[in-house]
């Protein structure tokens, strides 16, 4: 194991050297990271079933934690929409108190999940259960905000999907026009302006417009005051929550949900941002900062956190160089907190409901929901059970079940390749796979051989490899006779090798592909017809097309 593994990317970046340059690269990218995460914490609060000041806090503390410790250059953390229903359940059973020991609990396990070199089992996740949580997650944050973006006149929303619908469609006779004006046109300001100009803060400039035109119009519009007219301002001193062994047994399983979760996201997160950056993160020492951070935001009574996917894309997109960057983010919050607290008493509920709406559809990917369900059955159903069950039951079982069918599911596919010739004829395409495969290749084409069924535990390898290759070749030569099954994971991590592949300027071929991954490739827009890569019979056939894509470039 190399040292550097649990190294916090923030301390290889000093010594490396940190320029000024790079600080005002990374304060710009900071507050532009500032500005989006301030109403999206708000709303994740109340959301959650607290109140908009924890979630605050959380982006504070958790963000300046993560970024401090963490093993990506540059991650931005906070509280995500992924810990929604599972912080609004804790809280509904256990209290406020039964949450900070679940998130503290949480904390120590995804340190001893880092300890023990378990980052890399993000890869035994099959797509289909992860695409079907969130997209179930997805529509229990848009379902928990249907009373306030209509205005119902409702004491106690039930927690449950089905009934939750029943007490809202009960109560639709008391919406309230006012709010229902000011969530649209929230929601129309958001929309306009990601189609318009993406890069202004779409969410911030909603709702100060509809904090602005509910005070000049006196609409009778709940607000974040009127529901809170307690809220503390500042940042609280760090405090233990009161620890019992009967609260610890009570919130065990609550503990190791958050922490898969924030474990999971944190880890797609950072590939993600290896993406977008061309970098790379270190998983092992990213869990341990994801548990430092949900500590340190237990211990100032705050919520869960983890790496956010579209902040952190937004900290890319905005110059951030290093992980200064996600603490300069929490420097800010920290400022607003301590000095524009009052502000927020005049942010109407029906416009954080808007943000939440626009949450829920970024968590949905819709897209790559549609396209699995395109896929083979197995992976259809997979998909849909664990999307059903996240919604209807519960996101543990939800998870549970549908990793426990996609490896049942696995092996009888893994069955269904395995082919017995009692002929005692030898297929001279495989003896040819036994050679050196680079002898006669041209300058500028690179191959890779791929064994064995390209699975959701595997995927990720492929990237890896493309990484570890340093310089891109100009042409990349896959060779796939020897893959006899490839899955919705596989196939995405092949989708995405392509993507990257192109954007470095390489173009890719594919030897030998079999029936079945032939089919899965057909359905993604990879097979022979597709723009984007090209198909080869054999090696042979391969190699003479990579020549002949040399001599176009």
């Amino acid at each position: 194991m190399k040292p550097e593994a649990y190294t916090p990317k923030l301390l290889t970046v000093f010594r490396e050297g940190y320029s000024a340059a790079a600080f005002r690269a990374d304060a710009i990218a900071g507050l532009t990271v500032a500005i989006v995460a301030l109403p999206l914490a708000m709303a994740l609060g109340i959301a959650s079933g607290a109140s908009p000041d924890k979630g605050l806090i959380t982006a504070v503390v958790a963000g300046f934690l993560i970024s401090a410790f963490g093993g990506s250059r540059v991650q931005v953390g906070g509280p995500t929409g992924a810990f929604v229903v599972v912080i609004f359940n804790v809280i509904a059973i256990h209290g406020y108190d039964g949450l900070l020991v679940a998130t503290l609990l949480a904390g120590l396990i995804l340190i001893l999940a880092g300890v023990l070199r378990l980052g890399q089992m993000i890869k035994y996740i099959p797509h289909p259960v992860v695409t079907g949580f969130t997209a179930g997650i997805a529509l229990i944050i848009a379902s928990s905000q249907v009373k306030d973006f209509l205005g119902l006149a409702i004491d106690k929303v039930p927690a449950d999907f089905l009934p939750k619908w029943q007490a809202y469609w009960a109560a639709l006779p008391s919406a309230s026009w006012a709010a229902i004006g000011v969530g649209i046109g929230a929601l129309a300001i958001i929309i306009g302006l990601r189609r318009l100009a993406p890069r202004l803060p779409g969410f911030l400039i909603a709702v100060v417009v509809s904090a602005f035109v509910v005070v000049l119009l006196k609409l009778p519009v709940e607000t974040v005051g009127s529901r809170f007219p307690d809220m503390p301002a500042g940042l609280p001193m760090p405090s233990f929550p009161e620890i019992s062994f009967a609260k610890i047994t009570a919130v065990l399983p609550s503990a190791f949900t958050i922490a898969f979760l924030a474990g999971i996201e944190a880890l797609l997160s950072a590939v993600v941002a290896d993406g977008m950056a061309g970098t790379r993160h270190r998983s092992n020492q990213e869990l341990i900062g994801q548990g430092v951070a949900n500590l340190g935001s237990a211990l100032f009574g705050g919520l869960p956190a983890t790496g956010a996917i579209a902040r952190t894309a937004t900290n890319i997109r905005s110059g951030a160089k290093t992980p200064v960057a996600g603490i300069m983010h929490a420097v800010f919050l920290l400022l607003f907190i301590l000095f524009g607290t009052d502000l927020m008493a005049y942010v109407p509920m029906a416009a954080l409901a808007a943000i939440l709406f626009m949450v829920a559809w970024g968590m949905s990917e819709y897209q790559r929901f549609l396209a699995l369900l395109r896929m083979p059955n197995s992976d259809r159903a997979v998909l849909l059970l664990t999307f059903g069950l996240t919604v209807l039951v519960d996101l543990t079982v939800a998870i549970a079940v549908g990793v426990t069918l996609a490896s049942l599911l696995f092996m009888a596919r893994m069955a269904e390749t395995v082919e017995v010739d009692g002929s005692g004829k030898r297929d001279p395409e495989l003896d040819a796979e036994d050679l050196d495969q680079r002898d006669d290749l041209p300058p500028g084409v690179e191959v890779f051989r791929i064994a064995g069924p390209f699975f959701f535990g595997v995927a990720g390898e492929l990237l890896d490899t493309l990484r570890r290759v340093g310089q891109s070749p100009r042409v990349i030569i896959l060779r796939m006779r020897l893959v006899p099954l490839l899955d919705a994971s596989g196939a995405q991590a092949l989708e995405e090798f392509v993507e990257q592949a192109r954007l470095a300027g390489a173009q890719i071929i594919l030897s030998g592909v079999q029936p079945q991954p032939h089919s899965m490739l057909d359905r993604v827009g990879l097979g022979e017809t597709s723009t984007r890569l090209s198909h080869a019979v054999d090696y042979a056939h391969a190699q003479s097309l990579a020549v002949e894509l040399l001599e176009q470039t």
